[in-house]
């Protein structure tokens, strides 16, 4: 086979191997046999006439063929989605929205139908920027959003993200807690509590990432890890277990058996992001890029308020908001 004459089959075969480092992950990835997908690499490399791969029973990596083939392969493979979704019409924009209620992101996802009635955008649950960011990368996302800067770097590499809004931050507490009956709580007011904000929870290292930053130096501890509540029966359930104040945003949906107070002195923001695959296009992505520039210049979404607490030791600027 002449390389001018690779079929995409074969690139999207390496390219999803090249990702994952594994062949069992990258064939469940592309929905394919592993025997199938060993196959593909086997006359990828024979049309090239080079190893792509280093097999060891313990590790798979790229040789340095492989490693100069990757980014050609993962432009070739993006015209060629391109190509098909020109010819074909655009399918439905897979949009992870973190919960099933309401908050930025759904907000966002809302606006962007409205300017975009033409384009289906399918809303998804992940629960978390890093398991959703990771999904975005294999492609069987196509768009989240989240504390984007709390990510792994390397994945963070491989993809693209638009700030959309700096969201401030709230504090859910058990009813009967003492600062329940505070309209805001200070943050200082939290020394000596330990407050949950997902530790344990894989899908969510960038929050805990940030809320450790955030406690830094405060006197409040990270509750350790928790059971992984689904829906809001067994939400209250655990809170009325641990009693343990919990980090989230001001949007955050209203819950059973506790209250939702925002954080002051200073107010801690969340930068959230949108995030999608580096050269991947799509009408409903478009639609959700308007939607955002929108929305913040209605809202004053990027206007942080003087004195506010960023991470990575910004504060927001004088006067601003």
């Amino acid at each position: 086979m002449n390389p001018r004459d690779v079929e995409p089959r074969l690139l999207r075969a390496f390219a999803a191997v090249a990702e994952e480092l594994h062949f069992t992950r990258a064939a469940a990835r592309l929905y394919t046999a592993q025997q199938a997908l060993s196959r593909d690499v086997r006359r990828l490399e024979q049309a090239l006439g080079a190893p792509l791969f280093v097999r060891t029973t313990r590790a798979v990596e790229l040789t340095a063929d492989g490693e100069r083939l990757l980014p050609l392969a993962r432009r070739v493979l993006t015209a060629h989605d391109e190509l098909a979704a020109a010819f074909a019409g655009p399918r439905p924009l897979l949009v992870d929205v973190n919960t099933d209620g309401p908050g930025s992101a759904r907000t966002v996802l809302e606006r962007a139908r409205e300017l975009a009635p033409d384009c289906e955008l399918m809303a998804r649950f992940e629960s978390g920027l890093t398991h959703a960011a990771a999904e975005v990368a294999a492609g069987r996302l196509d768009v989240a959003f989240g504390y984007a800067e709390g990510l792994d770097p390397a994945l963070r590499g491989r993809l693209a993200h638009r700030l959309v809004r700096y969201e401030p931050l709230a504090v859910l507490l058990p009813e009967g807690h003492p600062l329940a009956a505070l309209p805001r709580v200070p943050l200082d007011a939290l020394a000596g509590e330990r407050v949950y904000a997902g530790a344990g929870n894989p899908r969510t290292l960038e929050w805990t990432r940030l809320a450790r930053e955030l406690f830094q130096g405060r006197g409040i501890a990270l509750a350790p890890p928790a059971p992984v509540a689904v829906g809001k029966e067994e939400f209250r359930r655990v809170m009325a277990k641990t009693r343990n104040p919990v980090l989230a945003s001001v949007e955050f949906l209203d819950l059973p058996g506790c209250v939702k107070r925002p954080l002051v002195d200073p107010v801690p923001l969340s930068p959230l992001s949108m995030v999608w695959r580096k050269g991947f296009g799509h009408p409903g992505l478009d639609a959700l890029h308007r939607a955002a520039a929108r929305l913040a210049a209605d809202r004053g979404w990027l206007d942080a308020p003087a004195g506010s607490w960023l991470p990575g030791g910004l504060t927001g600027p004088p006067g601003s908001g």
